[in-house]
């Protein structure tokens, strides 16, 4: 216990796809305590969702196991901490009445659900607009007459709700704002114009509603998003320790914690993160010269241009198929804990032919807009002559996840932009060395990996919420790398010509198979 409490420590939260992770640092930066909590989505009523009173339980549990660390170390628990910051998966739909409170369940990334909706303000704005934006989801609530869309009066997201909750404000950070409407990255507020546009449609002009009214303010890292309400404390802390009046970050989604967690918030830089989904954050020099369905335009937690490849299937695949294999070694009576099973299975993948021998893994568990497929099975096919071995099979597995990501890549580089280096983070980079190497390979760039990259998006929001009371100032690229970053290890993997070769190769078969793709869901 050669460490004290001071109240000084900032806090962030992180509601992920599986996980809602809770990470303390100290004035340095470290992680000295964490607490998380398990969840899954449900996939109900047509939609993915999670239940609001599992948003409560299971955050309340995060904190308690926080809390429960810190005692165990510190001898004590938190009652005073110097800020806080809430993350959550990007984008979704969450419309809140007058009183607070969900007028629908929340819609989260994962629905494929709004396609005549997106199309149209895609043409509409001379903009891509993704499924899974929170505009595209109200925009196809009204087209379809959805009971609910007249007793709107907030429009958030699941961060920006849990924010709102705790501290009573109606504001997200402007990484977080931009998956829910265009943002203008010049006046660092939503697109005026294209709000104009919206509020000009016949189905939202019957409505009478002026979107400004409903949306969440934008705010961009460093400001002051609010302070904890009492009620704000007890519903955080069941204990009743903590104390209110603590100070809010800007809420963002895991995509801008991401950016933070990694240091990639400057232009040429770049970030993979690979769990449940995958998406790939690259900061911008210049605008693209099109507009790409598959290519979103979103901002760092600073207001700069990012575009944005994100696919919604990426290890849960990959997951049930190691699972097989640690129910065939508890089978046989091994010992051998998951983790030790997924690094065997992980490192067999090195030993495999570079193009995985002629097999090919479709992870999709629903539809990817990127690849232009609107629903999803998981499918594993093998060409007539395959190396049907376990290391092909393993290498299938991973060029699994990361396929669909590619094509949204490919783009960027015919579009010539410049990537100096990638960096990873998520569970496929959890082995060392595996995830890495095939990245590097398949990307054609050095990909990246801190050794903080374990602590993710809750650590990110942790540095996001103390740089909101401690910048003095400093911008926050300075901020982290003169701050955070000083003295972060990393290691960099350049990419293996074949591996870059192997992977193209595995591509053109990808590419077909996606046919074989559309055919089992449209048949099964």
């Amino acid at each position: 216990m050669s460490y004290k409490l001071t109240g000084n420590e900032a806090l962030g939260i992180e509601l992920g796809s599986t996980r809602i992770k809770a990470v303390l640092i100290d004035e340095q930066f470290n992680p000295i305590a964490n607490g998380s909590h398990t969840w899954e989505n449900r996939f109900e009523n047509g939609y993915w969702t999670y239940h609001i009173d599992e948003v409560w339980s299971g955050i309340q549990e995060a904190y308690l196991k926080l809390n429960d660390e810190c005692v165990a170390k510190f001898g004590t628990r938190i009652k005073k901490l110097s800020s806080i910051g809430f993350s959550a998966m990007m984008h979704g739909y969450l419309p809140l009445d007058k009183n607070g409170n969900p007028l629908c369940e929340f819609r989260t990334w994962r629905n494929t659900t709004t396609s005549q909706a997106a199309m149209e303000l895609t043409e509409l704005f001379d903009f891509n607009i993704p499924q899974r934006w929170s505009i595209a989801h109200l925009y196809q609530a009204i087209l379809g007459g959805e009971e609910h869309i007249t007793d709107i009066d907030y429009l958030t997201t699941l961060a920006g709700y849990v924010h709102y909750k705790l501290t009573g404000q109606k504001n997200v950070g402007i990484g977080e704002a931009s998956g829910i409407f265009p943002i203008d990255s010049q006046a660092l507020n939503y697109n005026e114009n294209m709000i104009n546009s919206f509020n000009e449609l016949p189905a939202v002009k019957k409505l009478g509603v002026d979107l400004r009214s409903i949306l969440p303010k934008v705010l961009v890292a460093g400001e002051n998003a609010g302070y904890l309400t009492e009620q704000g404390a007890r519903l955080l802390d069941v204990s009743g320790e903590l104390c209110a009046g603590i100070a809010f970050a800007p809420c963002e989604g895991d995509a801008g914690t991401g950016m933070v967690a990694t240091n990639a918030i400057a232009p040429r830089t770049g970030n993979i993160s690979a769990g449940t989904s995958i998406f790939s954050m690259v900061v911008l020099e210049k605008p693209l010269s099109n507009v790409y369905e598959e290519i979103d335009i979103v901002t760092t937690p600073l207001g700069k241009d990012v575009a944005m490849v994100h696919c919604n299937n990426c290890c849960t695949d990959l997951d049930y198929w190691v699972n097989i294999f640690s129910q065939f070694a508890s089978s046989i009576g091994s010992e051998m804990t998951k983790s030790e099973i997924y690094d065997v299975l992980y490192e067999a993948a090195l030993y495999a032919s570079p193009n995985a021998g002629g097999l090919v893994n479709i992870n999709y568990f629903s539809g990817e807009p990127v690849s232009h497929t609107d629903d999803g099975r998981p499918l594993f096919v093998r060409t007539k002559n395959a190396d049907f071995n376990l290391a092909n099979f393993m290498r299938a597995q991973i060029y699994s996840a990361i396929s669909t990501l590619k094509l949204g890549m490919e783009i960027l580089e015919k579009e010539d932009i410049k990537i100096d280096c990638l960096t990873g983070h998520g569970g496929l980079f959890k082995t060392p060395v595996v995830g890495q190497k095939i990245m590097a390979g398949a990307m054609k760039a050095p990909v990246a990996v801190m050794e903080t990259a374990g602590e993710g998006g809750a650590w990110g929001m942790a540095v996001l919420a103390d740089y909101s009371v401690n910048s003095n100032g400093m911008p926050l690229d300075e901020y982290l790398n003169e701050k955070v970053f000083t003295n972060c290890k990393s290691s960099v993997i350049a990419p293996d010509e074949a591996d870059c070769d192997g992977f193209d190769e595995y591509m053109k078969l990808f590419k077909q198979a996606l046919n074989t793709e559309k055919s089992a869901y449209c048949n099964l």
